[in-house]
């Protein structure tokens, strides 16, 4: 029998609380309202590692195995790139980044997330990372999969030095659960388009590049 939770009873409170107050982050912000350009926040979700008991032993920037070149991880490895701004387009520096996601068989390694059976063992679900001097952060993971109830999605959140950490959703794009999915449905075309990931095929040479098929690139500013 199946270990895993009762998704749909969870996503109808999710979406009933993020319509009226976004799950304790900002509220989404109109179009009209975002004439810096400043990334859209959404939901953490249930399965954000609040702290380190819900963290897997490792939170490094690398959440794929191998032995050797060969991948152990299920899944499409990608290498996961962008860039962390502020309102003035200035490179935000020091900033931590945290990543998380459910891995190939649509299961998140969090004590919620159910069918730990079905995990796959070879992979992190969750890492954190610094930003550079340019604001750019690496790391290397999957491309993501459907997880019920929801289109793939990348969770992500930044924590700046200063304060005011901003937390949304990286999407896929052209498909086909975006236009069903509550979370992506919310947002305008521009806020749709700020969260969807460009990708093209690896070329780069970062040691997280090293053994992925695709790069994913995305700017994120704080508002």
């Amino acid at each position: 029998m199946s270990e895993r939770p009762n998704n749909a009873l969870t996503l109808r409170r999710r979406q009933a609380i993020i319509t009226l107050s976004a799950l304790g982050v900002a509220p989404l912000m109109p179009a009209q309202a975002q004439a810096g350009r400043a990334t859209p926040p959404q939901s953490l979700g249930p399965f954000y590692p609040r702290g380190a008991g819900e963290r897997p032993t490792q939170t490094d920037a690398d959440l794929l195995a191998f032995d050797g070149d060969r991948l152990l991880s299920r899944g499409v490895p990608i290498y996961l790139t962008g860039r962390v701004l502020d309102r003035r387009g200035t490179p935000v520096a020091q900033a931590e980044v945290e990543i998380w996601q459910c891995d190939a068989n649509a299961v998140y390694h969090h004590p919620a997330g159910g069918a730990e059976t079905e995990r796959d063992p070879h992979f992190q679900g969750y890492g954190r990372a610094q930003t550079e001097a340019d604001g750019r952060f690496h790391f290397r993971t999957i491309r993501p999969v459907a997880y019920p109830g929801r289109t793939p999605h990348i969770h992500v959140r930044i924590a700046p030095r200063g304060g005011g950490a901003l937390a949304t959703q990286l999407y896929l794009p052209d498909e086909p659960g975006n236009s069903r999915d509550f979370l992506f449905r919310q947002l305008s075309r521009d806020e749709q388009a700020a969260l969807t990931l460009t990708l093209r095929p690896t070329q780069a040479t970062h040691p997280l590049a090293r053994g992925t098929q695709l790069t994913a690139n995305t700017e994120l500013m704080l508002a």
